[in-house]
């Protein structure tokens, strides 16, 4: 038989990568819309709104995916300690980014959401501040997937990403 896609239990190693890759590229857009003069800042930040939005929304289908991986692996004491830990990082990585996410929407349309313009200076301290934060949790998002990592490569806990293709003796 042939199964071109994972079950949902063995889906969370390819949807994990998605949220990590859109979250850590998102502030490098932010960085710099904040230093082209502001008549070319606006693409730059849209892109980066939609890269967190589209990280954030991934993150809880990685979330949700690495629920369910966690009832097929076979745990062992050291297993079901650093999968509780990844498991913790995760869920606060998750809210975390849900939080960011929505506070860099809200410094984007200030503007309009003020009904009067900041100063250039204001929005760039604004900006810079946002991207420390960030920062943390971009911290947290490698702290997590390194634990993720671990967690397979060190301790060999796998969850069953099956493709099952024919071979090329037996039909």
């Amino acid at each position: 038989m042939f199964h071109l896609f994972p079950t949902w239990n063995g889906l969370h190693p390819v949807v994990v990568h998605f949220p990590i890759i859109l979250l850590l590229i998102a502030p490098l857009l932010v960085i710099l819309g904040t230093v082209l003069p502001e008549a070319q800042r606006g693409p730059f930040l849209a892109s980066a709104l939609i890269l967190m939005v589209l990280g954030t929304s991934m993150s809880y289908l990685a979330a949700a995916t690495g629920e369910s991986a966690t009832k097929v692996i076979a745990s062992t004491t050291a297993v079901a300690a650093l999968l509780e830990e990844h498991r913790c990082l995760a869920e606060t990585t998750r809210d975390l980014f849900s939080v960011l996410t929505l506070i860099f929407a809200v410094l984007l349309f200030a503007r309009r959401l003020l009904r009067c313009g900041l100063d250039s200076w204001v929005r760039t301290s604004l900006f810079g501040a946002f991207l420390l934060f960030y920062g943390s949790g971009a911290v947290l998002l490698v702290d997590t997937a390194v634990k993720g990592t671990r967690l397979v490569h060190v301790l060999g806990a796998t969850t069953a990403v099956t493709c099952n293709l024919p071979s090329k003796g037996g039909r």
